[in-house]
């Protein structure tokens, strides 16, 4: 029978929740506090970043700047990025490498013993740092984790799933969570850092692991934190269309190198919409892809001519992927189809990733700081998790330092009364996902998903806590789908495709504690920062 009560009270200085990138950067960039870092699994085995097969964008190259790799992301962000943020990341991303060599990671090398640098789609020059070819996220994972594990300062707690942020007095105070025995612990600290990954379990089609479930995003809005940009949500053009939950990636660095996309027929048909063609930004491809096959198409990545037999040096990763599915892409086209990759929104954060609730920071994916707007640039993704993630770990432990948490008791924390997987609430909730809030966009499907989850309010309420946690944030992205009415980079609407630029805004939403209301407000661009704490 499953305990209904907390057991234990566990005590930090600095709560970090997730062991991916962000989260293992945030734990390191804490000094001397005393860290506890709650992961499901392992530090560095935890959610999306050990399988990111793209690399790390850093300006490191003779002909590069920090400036140019700033326009790119600024370009690819359709006018909705914020400036300050990307010349943040943009600045900091060589310090950022180097950090990560100084921990050991490995990357690869030319010739004459210096970074290879790769080139990706909707970057004007190359500077795509990568690992053993398409292994870039387990390598940092690698390095990261090992980092961890010897910093006598963090302690590592496995097996534990995070259920709801602890608020006292208007402020985030702890995370109540179950153990890898199904005890429930509140573990207390004055500063939480939120690090839980993205969202792409929303929809039947992803690249992104079961654990991508909206957990962080879902526990924030429940406490009434404010969150940005969630109708942006990036589909990777090439996911292997082949059975499999989650799909396998093709990653954006097979263009780069050369490889083409082609219909059945074996012609290119990305020159006729972008004159970028292949290494135009991701939404541009995705939706050529998804518009080919609605038509009743077949697309392939064709990189038979540009790899050749070169392929198991040069992208072990993929070709592994490949000959388990029987491809060989030495010979063979694959077959591939867009699926949910990236989430740009998030919980809405500073430059230093403080929220809009007090003891609250959150970094990587689960975070929005502005630097993506409506379409991530590839390989943007894991340098913001190395340099937010320290710059919100940094911020914590200066928090941490000043201020105390107030006392909690197990007996004053209420735990949830439901915890049955429910996985045909799930399957439902995909599916409309996919269906209606999908790579294309029109107000009625939408308000038709707005509807059905409304009818399923009371399976969500009985369910645990990822069929509860899918259910809302499945509410939250269509509802800020359908109230951006015009087009803007990954949130592609049909029925209404005048530019984002006309417009100038950003969503930020709030969900009422109480009431379950979803609060709407349209802030400009620049005025973002004003949604949280200084």
């Amino acid at each position: 029978m499953a305990r209904r009560r907390v057991e234990r009270v566990e005590h930090a200085e600095v709560l970090v929740v997730g062991g991916g990138a962000a989260g293992m950067s945030a734990a390191l960039a804490c000094d001397d506090r005393h860290v506890r870092l709650l992961v499901t699994g392992e530090p560095g085995g935890d959610g999306a970043s050990a399988l990111a097969q793209g690399g790390i964008a850093a300006a490191l190259a003779a002909d590069d700047s920090p400036r140019l790799h700033a326009a790119d992301t600024l370009a690819a962000g359709g006018g909705l990025a914020d400036p300050r943020a990307v010349e943040i990341l943009t600045a900091a991303a060589g310090e950022a490498i180097r950090r990560l060599q100084g921990l050991g990671a490995r990357f690869d090398v030319d010739a004459r013993g210096r970074l290879a640098l790769g080139r990706e789609g909707a970057h004007g020059r190359s500077r795509i740092v990568h690992a053993r070819g398409d292994a870039t996220g387990a390598e940092i994972s690698r390095a990261l984790g090992s980092a961890v594990r010897s910093r006598p300062r963090v302690a590592v707690e496995s097996g534990v799933t995070a259920h709801e942020l602890i608020r006292r007095g208007g402020a985030v105070c702890g995370v109540l969570a179950r153990d890898r025995h199904g005890a429930w612990v509140a573990f207390v600290a004055p500063a939480v850092v939120l690090c839980t990954g993205g969202i792409g379990r929303l929809y039947a089609e992803t690249t992104n692991p079961p654990s991508a479930s909206g957990d962080g995003l879902a526990m924030a809005a429940r406490a009434g934190a404010a969150l940005i940009d969630l109708e942006f949500v990036q589909f990777h053009p090439t996911a292997l269309a082949v059975a499999g939950d989650p799909r396998p990636l093709l990653t954006e660095a097979l263009r780069g190198a050369g490889a083409l996309l082609v219909d059945g027929a074996g012609r290119r048909f990305l020159p006729e919409v972008d004159e970028r063609a292949e290494l135009a930004p991701r939404d541009v491809v995705a939706r050529a892809i998804h518009q080919l096959l609605e038509r009743g198409g077949r697309a392939y990545l064709d990189g038979r001519a540009a790899i050749g037999d070169a392929w198991p040096e040069r992208f072990p990763s993929v070709f592994a992927i490949c000959r388990r599915h029987a491809l060989d892409p030495r010979r063979d086209l694959l077959p591939v189809s867009p699926a949910a990759h990236y989430h740009m929104g998030g919980v809405a954060t500073g430059l230093t990733g403080r929220t809009s609730l007090p003891g609250l920071w959150a970094a990587g994916e689960v975070a929005c700081t502005g630097v993506h707007g409506s379409n991530r640039l590839a390989s943007n993704s894991l340098l913001e998790c190395l340099v937010f993630g320290a710059r919100a770990g940094e911020d914590a432990a200066r928090s941490a330092r000043l201020g105390r948490a107030p006392l909690v008791s197990s007996t004053d924390l209420e735990v949830p009364a439901a915890d049955r997987r429910r996985p045909g609430l799930e399957r439902r909730i995909r599916r409309l996902m996919t269906a209606r809030v999908g790579v294309v966009r029109r107000a009625a499907p939408l308000r038709a998903a707005l509807d059905e989850l409304e009818s399923l309010r009371g399976a969500a309420a009985a369910a645990d806590r990822v069929g509860r946690n899918l259910w809302t944030v499945a509410r939250l992205v269509s509802r800020a789908a359908l109230e951006r009415t015009e087009s803007a980079g990954s949130h592609f609407r049909l029925d209404a495709a005048a530019p984002a630029t006309a417009a100038g805004y950003r969503l930020a939403l709030t969900l009422d504690p109480r009431s379950g209301a979803v609060g709407l407000e349209r802030v400009p661009v620049g005025d973002v920062r004003r949604q949280v704490r200084r």
